[in-house]
């Protein structure tokens, strides 16, 4: 008898995908087209170039490239021959490189040469100067034994992807076999690195039994080779990782890929090529939607997005998408529990859609906790998510103590998001739970706070954070970029709160900036803001 959920590993999706819808295309790129068998067949290319270059089983793998073709072949390739794929955001630099590279232990790095101004080569090169000692092993890398560029240039002690290739000729399909038939599910896939708001970043591990639920996701939402998906979504992200590059070998649907997110580009792209979905978070939909006040593309072939939703800040861009583009579902989900752990159904209700972040997916469990007392609260309080289930990371690579910390005894996952759960069982994600404001014994989300703000017309950008008070506890303090006409006052900005929204959840001080400090995935860094606050004003 067969086990009730047959498990898979990713390198044996493409495969899968060419036997079943061989002729059908499978990826779009630029003016380049590839059909399932032709994907199939870059992907073995890839697979037989890396173990000519000597990946071993296990060994990690990390891409820090660019959205194109490659990696894609490349992700699955890793998967086939049973090393580790770690993705490397693009907008890391040499001092990121250099934590992630030793961390990770990765044995194998392959990246872009450059992309447009950024030279990739010269920061690798900063960071690794003599490779060619890298065979012996080096204090600072002691499992990297190679550098490959994606490109045209490379540099002494490097190599070529484009020579990995011809090099992988000479590996046989037996050997290829062999490598791939000792891939287990339960093994290792991926070591996902999150965005390290409040210290060095983590590198989160998981195996291919998550393939389970992004193939529940695809029956929930009616993908199959029929449909479109079009992504410009970083290819590093989980959320394109699974929603896209996954969800397209599992199903055969089509991936119309971008090299990165433009609005015009990819209306363009969406009329072109009868795009059928399309994904993003609210700031991806509210550059669609400014673009197509001008383009007026046709957009008529879209028929669902993805669009995580539920804050006050994501409703009024989820309205409009709904009568502009398509109809879209929620969600909730971060590096740990995998990119959806709650899904809307399509035959959700409009406001379940857009007001909630979704209803808990199959075998994966929510909980709404007072953080402090472990205790569940009451239906529709605030409190600490929760997360049980079996999409849930393995742990933090050579972090013991941090993956302790995460977890509580019984097996829940701590989120550190503040949450709540609704009558209908459907969640909402209202942000970090460290970022919430604690004003008089009120609870206050910066989110509710900025997302009314940021209908003053003269302001840029908000990030609202927590400010100690003696008699109050806290009071929110808003940095705020104005436009770059833009004359407002601090008076000005208040006195449109006024009547709005509660007298406490009023911003005490408004402190104007030039930028935010980010993280390198684009997070605002509000613990070196909650630190500016209190520097600036004592």
């Amino acid at each position: 008898m067969s086990e009730w959920f047959a498990k898979r590993t990713l390198g044996e999706t493409t495969g899968e995908a060419a036997r079943k819808w061989g002729s059908r295309e499978a990826l779009v790129f630029g003016d380049e087209r590839w059909t399932w068998t032709e994907f199939e067949a870059d992907v073995i290319a890839a697979a037989k170039g890396l173990i000519a270059l000597g990946v071993k089983p296990g060994e990690k793998v990390a891409l820090w490239m660019n959205n194109k073709p490659e990696w894609l072949f490349l992700m699955y390739a890793t998967a086939k021959i049973g090393a580790v794929l770690v993705p490397l955001n693009t907008r890391y630099r040499s001092d990121d490189i250099q934590y992630v590279l030793s961390q990770s232990d990765t044995g194998t790095l392959l990246s872009d040469d450059r992309s447009g101004p950024v030279s990739y080569l010269d920061m690798v090169k900063e960071v690794i100067p003599h490779p060619e000692s890298l065979e012996e092993g080096i204090k600072e890398f002691p499992d990297l034994r190679r550098i490959v560029f994606v490109g045209d240039e490379c540099y002494s002690g490097t190599t070529l992807w484009k020579e990995a290739l011809v090099s992988g000729k000479s590996i046989t399909d037996a050997e290829l076999q062999e490598r791939e038939s000792r891939v287990k599910p339960d093994d290792l896939m991926l070591i996902g690195y999150t965005s390290g708001t409040t210290g060095d970043p983590k590198g989160v591990m998981h195996s291919h039994i998550n393939i389970r639920n992004c193939m529940e996701r695809a029956s929930t939402l009616g993908i199959t080779f029929t449909d479109i998906h079009i992504n410009y979504l970083p290819m590093f992200h989980i959320y394109a990782l699974s929603e896209v590059m996954m969800i397209c070998a599992l199903t055969g649907a089509k991936q119309i890929l971008m090299e990165s997110f433009d609005a015009k580009e990819a209306l363009t792209l969406i009329e072109r090529e009868q795009v059928s979905l399309a994904h993003g978070f609210d700031t991806h939909w509210k550059d669609l939607l400014d673009s197509q006040s001008a383009l007026q593309a046709n957009v008529s072939s879209l028929r669902l997005g993805t669009l995580p939703a539920g804050t006050e800040a994501t409703i009024p861009v989820a309205e409009l998408v709904q009568d502009i583009f398509c109809p879209t579902v929620s969600g909730f989900g971060m590096t740990e529990t995998w990119a959806f752990a709650a899904l809307s159904f399509p035959t959700d209700t409009r406001e379940q859609r857009i007001y909630a972040s979704g209803y808990p997916m199959s075998d994966i469990s929510f909980q709404v906790v007072n953080p402090e007392t472990g205790i569940p609260v009451e239906p529709k309080e605030l409190g600490e998510l929760r997360v049980k289930g079996y999409t849930l990371m393995q742990g933090y690579y050579k972090r013991p103590q941090a993956t302790a910390e995460s977890f509580t005894e019984d097996g829940w996952f701590k989120t550190g998001d503040t949450a709540k759960i609704r009558q209908d069982g459907r969640l909402i994600f209202l942000g970090r739970y460290k970022d919430m404001l604690k004003v008089g014994g009120e609870n206050v989300s910066p989110a509710e706070v900025e997302a009314h703000l940021m209908k003053i017309s003269g302001i840029q950008a908000i990030s609202v954070v927590a400010y100690p008070d003696e008699r109050l506890h806290e009071v929110a303090v808003a940095f705020t970029i104005l436009k770059s006409d833009s004359m407002l006052t601090a008076d000005e900005i208040t006195g449109f709160l006024k009547g709005k929204i509660a007298s406490f959840k009023i911003p005490r001080h408004i402190i104007f900036v030039k930028e935010f400090p980010m993280t390198s995935s684009g997070k605002v860094q509000k613990a070196r803001l909650r630190k500016q606050a209190i520097e600036i004003l004592g």
